[in-house]
C-alpha cells in the first residue's frame, strides 16, 4: 500500500523522473516511527536512543550496499541528494591539469560543477550522442588524452530516457586506468546496477526517485579502486568520532559525512530500499517498461506528436519526452494538469545540454515519467489526453 492522500480529485502522477510519488506505506511509517520512537542524534551520544539511531543509519547503508552490490556498507556515503554526491566526487578528486570526459545528455548536476572546475584548470570534453541519444563508447575512447582522469556519465537521461552502455564504458575506463563516475539519479532502484560488474568507481544516487525514499536523501557509493588518500572531502566538521582531534577523520564513512545527518530521511530511505529489494528491481523495471512501451506506441501513432529517445524500449527507462506541433510544451503541460489531472514536467528539465543535443532548446519538451505505482489505465488516459490536445492544435 502506498502512502498518499489526494483531496482535490483524482490525480494521474507521471512526474516520477522528478520525484517518485506516491511512496510505499513503509516509508511514511518508518519516518514517523523514527521521530516518535527514537529521534536521537546517531553517533553523538552513548545512550540507547542514540545507539538505536545509529543502527537505523547503518541498516539503511547495508540495504543500499545490497542494492548496488557494494561489498562494504561503510563505502556508502549518505548525502543530501545526487547533486551533493556528484560534487563530492568531482571536486574531491579532480585537480587543475586533469581532464574529464562527459556526454552531451548530462544534467546540470554534472555540467555545472564541471564548468566551474573548467575555470580552475580542469579540461572538459563533451562527447556528442548519436541518433536517439545513444552514446558510442568508441567516441569516449577516442576522446581520452594523457591527462584524462575521469569519465562522468548519467546512466539514463532525464530527458530522453536513453540508457548509457555502462558495462562497455566501464571496460574503456579500466583499460585506460580511468575513474568512472556514474549519475544514477534516474536508474537507482528501477534498473539493475552492479558497481563491480559494471566497473563503476563512484555511483551517485538520489533517494527520492526510484529508491522510493523522501526528498533530501541520496548518496555516493565508493568502489574499492578509489584512492581515498587523494579523495579530499568537500566539507569537514563534527562527526561524533575522534572528538579529541581537530583534524578530520580519514576513515569511511566519516571522512565524507560531516554534521548531523538527515536521520529521519535516511530512515525513510532505508524503508524505501527495503521495499525495492523485496519487490525486486527486475520486477519493478518490467512493470514500468510495459507501461512505457504502451505509452511510446500510443504517442508514436498520434498525428502531430514528435517523440524523443530510442525506439527500442530495452535501451531506455520509463521516461518519455514529446512535443506537439504548434503548441508550446508549457501550454501542453498546463492543459494536461488543468483539464485532465495529469501531472507532468515541461521545459528544459535542468538539462539544457541534452535539449541542445536533441534540437529542442530553448523551449524543451513535455515529459511523462512512469513509476511503479502507475497503472495501464493511467497510460491509456494520458494517451487519450495527448490525442485530444493534438487534435485541437
Amino acid at each position: 500500500m502506498a502512502c498518499s492522500e489526494v483531496t482535490d480529485g483524482r490525480v494521474i502522477y507521471l512526474d516520477n523522473a522528478a520525484t517518485s510519488w506516491p511512496k510505499p506505506g513503509e516509508v511514511c511509517t518508518g519516518m514517523v516511527g523514527f521521530q516518535t520512537g527514537i529521534g536521537a542524534n546517531p553517533g553523538r551520544s552513548g545512550h540507547r536512543l542514540s545507539v538505536e539511531a545509529g543502527r537505523v543509519l547503518y541498516q539503511a547503508r547495508e540495504r543500499v550496499a545490497t542494492l548496488f552490490n557494494v561489498d562494504d556498507p561503510l563505502r556508502v556515503i549518505f548525502t543530501l541528494n545526487a547533486t551533493d554526491a556528484l560534487n563530492i566526487a568531482m571536486r574531491g578528486l579532480l585537480r587543475p591539469g586533469d581532464h574529464v570526459i562527459t556526454s552531451s545528455l548530462e544534467h546540470n548536476s554534472v555540467m555545472r560543477p564541471l564548468r566551474r572546475l573548467e575555470k580552475k584548470g580542469v579540461g572538459v570534453t563533451v562527447v556528442p550522442h548519436g541518433g536517439e541519444g545513444l552514446l558510442d563508447p568508441g567516441d569516449i575512447r577516442n576522446a581520452i588524452t594523457g591527462e584524462t582522469k575521469m569519465i562522468v556519465v548519467n546512466h539514463a537521461s532525464n530527458v530522453t530516457g536513453t540508457l548509457a552502455p555502462l558495462a562497455e564504458i566501464g571496460t574503456v575506463a579500466r583499460e585506460h586506468g580511468l575513474l568512472l563516475l556514474v549519475d544514477a539519479a534516474q536508474t537507482g532502484g528501477s534498473f539493475p546496477i552492479d558497481i563491480i560488474a559494471d566497473s563503476i568507481d563512484l555511483l551517485a544516487f538520489t533517494g527520492h526517485k526510484s529508491m522510493m525514499g523522501p526528498q533530501g536523501t541520496g548518496g555516493l557509493a565508493i568502489g574499492n579502486g578509489v584512492d581515498l588518500d587523494t579523495f579530499v572531502p568537500l566539507k569537514t566538521g563534527g562527526t561524533g568520532s575522534r572528538s579529541e582531534s581537530e583534524e578530520h577523520p580519514d576513515f569511511l564513512p566519516d571522512k565524507y559525512e560531516s554534521g548531523t545527518p538527515n536521520t529521519i530521511g535516511i530512515a525513510g530511505l532505508g524503508e524505501g530500499v527495503r521495499f525495492v529489494l523485496e519487490e525486486g528491481v527486475e520486477k519493478i523495471r518490467a512493470h514500468e517498461m510495459s507501461l512505457a512501451a504502451k505509452l511510446v506506441e500510443g504517442l508514436g501513432t498520434t498525428p502531430g506528436v514528435t517523440l524523443y529517445g530510442p525506439g527500442d524500449i530495452d535501451r531506455r527507462v520509463a521516461t518519455v519526452s514529446f512535443n506537439i506541433d504548434g503548441i508550446m510544451p508549457s501550454e501542453v503541460g498546463y492543459m494536461l494538469d488543468e483539464h485532465y489531472g495529469i501531472m507532468c514536467r515541461v521545459g528544459l528539465h535542468c538539462a539544457p545540454a541534452a535539449h541542445r543535443a536533441i534540437g529542442t532548446f530553448p523551449e524543451g519538451t513535455v515529459r511523462l515519467s512512469i513509476g511503479y505505482f502507475n497503472t495501464a489505465d493511467d497510460i491509456e488516459q494520458a494517451i487519450e489526453a495527448v490525442n485530444d490536445i493534438a487534435k485541437e492544435a
